[in-house]
């Protein structure tokens, strides 16, 4: 069983109502929004509600709680019955906090060393909108939103089976985020399911305000640039990863969720290679393999070339390359550098931005720049093609961590380029390729074409499956 973190108050309540307030007060009572509340029971048994009132719905603890029991004869909390159907009995004073600061109500009574937590929440969460991370054309609408029921709801509606099975978790000392661990009963390997609930034990952190909290604590190689799990906003996508053999891990409090094991080609792929024409999605997804590569290459290619290889270029080509840097007072390298720099300075410029004015600051910003870097004789109006090339062949990645990671990449192949020429430029691309060789996650080779190790599988790397093939193709051989 995954093991929840917990705080270090371990005694249990004693039968004195007193006693277990005095407790309670000394951990609790130094916030505003925490409300112990004494009452008399039908019975003339002495009472107390202790909840938080920014986590719990008011109204509806009067109603459906408090006013009940007032109204019962009951001696005991057996005897008590309330219109409510989450109910939880608490023993010990953690049980008793963590069930509090959860938004649940606790109710004690005198002489019993038992509470019991209800549970009424308020509800304040964002509604089921449209993932705005991972757009599509063709698929489903819906996004995970920052609750994790909701998630958990969306996740349900799309595998309604019972071979989904969903372990629930806490990490963090101070914020104590739920954590659900996700899976298909007979699809996930039971190894990679018992490493993964060793590594999530093992995970200690002082809070968990967003999934990457949990993704760098559960990494294989926590150096790596390249990411060992995908981030996903879409439903769907955890759904069709569950399917072929994965697990998932939804946190509290963040729209992303987390999938694992995966390879270079999971982040390569899109939700919409499933939903299209099978041709078409073949056609589009090589289409994303070779900008992917343009993303980190073309750059570094340019520089060493026209600094060191001038022989590889056609004549008249060259003779038109020359005619624009005749008047450049830098090499192609300190070229290339300004303009990736500023690109990347504007590109993030606009995601900082609001969205009204973002993408036009970021558009007329790079019209601006590079109209008057090339009038300035600053740089060669062949660089400016190369690095708007190379910007939306980034764009076509469909994983904003994958992108990151070219971007990242660009800068020290360019360098490596610009000073051993083509040489640099393989050594830089050899360095890439044995750390990608030596990655793993969660276990599973990096370069690996397919979690499950089945020919059809290893196909649907470079041959799109149909959909209907795709989600009923065997995962794991016997």
């Amino acid at each position: 069983m995954l093991q929840t973190e917990k705080v270090p108050y371990k005694e249990e309540f004693t039968s004195r109502l007193d006693d277990n307030h005095a407790v309670l007060q000394e951990v609790l009572g130094d916030n505003a929004d925490i409300i112990f509340h004494f009452f008399q029971t039908g019975n003339h048994i002495s009472a107390l509600c202790v909840y938080c009132s920014s986590l719990c719905d008011s109204e509806r603890l009067e109603r459906q709680l408090l006013s009940p029991i007032v109204e019962d004869n009951t001696s005991s909390m057996s005897g008590i019955s309330v219109p409510m159907s989450s109910v939880q009995n608490v023993h010990t004073i953690d049980q008793a906090i963590l069930a509090i600061l959860n938004g649940q109500a606790l109710l004690l009574l005198e002489d019993q060393s038992i509470g019991r937590a209800y549970s009424v929440p308020k509800t304040a969460s964002r509604a089921v909108e449209e993932p705005t991370a991972e757009s599509t054309v063709r698929g489903p609408r819906e996004g995970f939103t920052e609750d994790i029921s909701t998630n958990l709801s969306l996740l349900r509606k799309r595998m309604r089976t019972p071979a989904l099975k969903l372990i629930a978790t806490s990490k963090g000392q101070y914020t104590n985020t739920d954590i659900v661990l996700a899976y298909v009963d007979g699809l996930l390997d039971p190894a990679l399911l018992e490493e993964v609930g060793a590594r999530l034990r093992k995970l200690h952190l002082k809070g968990v305000l967003e999934s990457q909290y949990i993704e760098k604590g559960l990494a294989d190689e926590q150096y790596s640039p390249f990411p060992q799990m995908i981030a996903t906003e879409r439903p769907d996508v955890v759904a069709a990863n569950l399917l072929e053999g994965r697990f998932a891990l939804l946190i509290d409090g963040t729209p992303f969720s987390l999938i694992a094991p995966v390879s270079i080609f999971s982040l390569l792929q899109s939700p919409e290679d499933y939903y299209e024409n099978k041709y078409m999605s073949i056609s589009i997804r090589w289409l994303r393999y070779f900008f992917a590569v343009i993303s980190v290459m073309l750059p570094s290619a340019y520089v060493a070339i026209t600094t060191f290889h001038q022989e590889m270029i056609p004549t008249v080509l060259l003779l038109s390359i020359a005619r624009a840097r005749e008047e450049i007072p830098f090499p192609a390298l300190v070229e290339a550098m300004i303009m990736e720099i500023s690109f990347e300075a504007l590109r993030e410029a606009g995601v900082r931005l609001p969205k009204q004015v973002g993408a036009a600051v970021s558009i007329v910003g790079a019209l601006i720049i590079g109209q008057a870097a090339t009038s300035a004789g600053i740089v060669s109006a062949p660089m400016v093609i190369i690095v708007a090339l190379t910007g939306i062949a980034s764009f076509m990645i469909p994983r904003y961590a994958a992108g990151i990671v070219s971007r990242l990449l660009r800068f020290p192949i360019m360098l490596l380029a610009g000073t051993l020429g083509l040489v640099g430029m393989m050594l830089g691309v050899l360095v890439i390729v044995i750390h990608l060789s030596s990655l793993r996650s969660f276990g599973m080779p990096y370069l690996s074409l397919s979690p499950p190790a089945s020919a059809k599988g290893r196909k649907d790397v470079w041959w799109c499956h149909d959909a209907e093939e795709q989600a009923n193709r065997p995962m794991i051989e016997s």
